[in-house]
């Protein structure tokens, strides 16, 4: 029986993790592998306080190195469920069921997908998530990023010092990055953007060698439609929250909903980070949320002890 189980190891459950042992909880913290979290996927976070330019790999390093060094203990496993049984809490992972007093749901999320035909057939073969994983295969080749929000812009900036032209497609008639980096997209001369468009299809070669070869574009406002030849494109159109495991109130896209103390409807269960409804899906929100979580669950731990005397 732990005090404290933590679902997820990315900077919210790590930072979760670090508080929760120095309030003196027996907590264990339970991650998919040994790097977790989107921000580790990023090529460069430049807005987390104290690290003016970093990688996201780096900056996750940092946070599992302080994790292990505050005594955290972290277990590699796939997380089945969480439920609750009166005051205990069953959590069910691939490797068996484990005991605690409360838990924090810290999953994260994944990206959301177009849900355009050829979009799953080309996976791996031109359809991407994630720049700075797929990127270097597309030197001096032409590309297409697809969202207008920071995570789009960020990476369409990264790839237009790998790629020959990079296309931004928004189905919107403005962006919705921050500033500074919609300047920084906007000066770049390999930069193209193309608003008010969306992709209706992912084309590309079915022989014995598959790989994307061109778009299917519509044009919002004329309904024009064309094609656009391509060797890969990058798809960030949001996020999808890592909440089917849990049981408890969220809201209409699958995010968890919590009090101000994190506390989800089940009492003794609480959400940090990506995964729960929130109004900003940052990394810097997201340490907030392990902290504060993780203080709320150790004042609910306390107050089971309390009952019991």
């Amino acid at each position: 029986m732990y005090d404290l189980i933590i679902v997820g190891g990315g900077p919210a459950g790590l930072t979760a993790g670090i508080y929760a042992v120095r309030s003196g909880l027996d907590t264990l913290v339970l991650e998919r592998s040994e790097i977790s979290g989107q921000i580790a996927l990023a090529d460069i976070v430049e807005n987390f306080p104290g690290f003016p330019s970093i990688s996201g790999r780096e900056l996750m390093e940092k946070y599992k190195s302080h994790a292990q060094e505050a005594g955290v203990e972290t277990k590699i496993v796939d997380v089945l469920s969480v439920r609750a049984d009166g005051a205990k809490k069953i959590v069910s992972t691939d490797s068996g069921d484990l005991e605690s007093r409360a838990v924090i749901i810290a999953a994260g999320a994944n990206p959301k997908h177009l849900g355009v035909p050829g979009e799953k057939e080309f996976v791996s073969k031109g359809v991407s998530y994630c720049a700075i994983c797929d990127g270097p295969f597309f030197r001096n080749k032409t590309v297409v990023v697809v969202g207008g929000g920071n995570s789009a812009i960020t990476d369409a900036l990264f790839l237009s010092k790998i790629a020959r032209k990079v296309y931004v497609i928004h189905r919107k008639d403005r962006l919705k990055a921050t500033k500074i980096l919609q300047d920084r997209a906007f000066a770049t001369s390999n930069i193209e953007f193309m608003l008010n468009a969306c992709v209706t299809e992912i084309v590309g070669s079915k022989g014995e060698i598959r790989r994307v070869e061109k778009l299917v574009l519509k044009d919002l406002k004329t309904e024009e439609v064309r094609e656009l030849a391509i060797d890969g494109i990058f798809i960030y159109i949001g996020i999808h929250p890592n909440t089917e495991i849990v049981n408890v109130e969220k809201d209409g896209e699958g995010f968890i909903k919590t009090n101000r103390s994190l506390e989800t409807s089940e009492k003794g269960i609480f959400a940090a980070g990506d995964c729960r409804d929130t109004s900003i899906w940052q990394v810097v929100s997201a340490v907030g949320d392990g902290a504060l979580a993780a203080t709320a669950a150790y004042e609910y731990i306390e107050s089971l002890k309390e009952q019991v005397k």
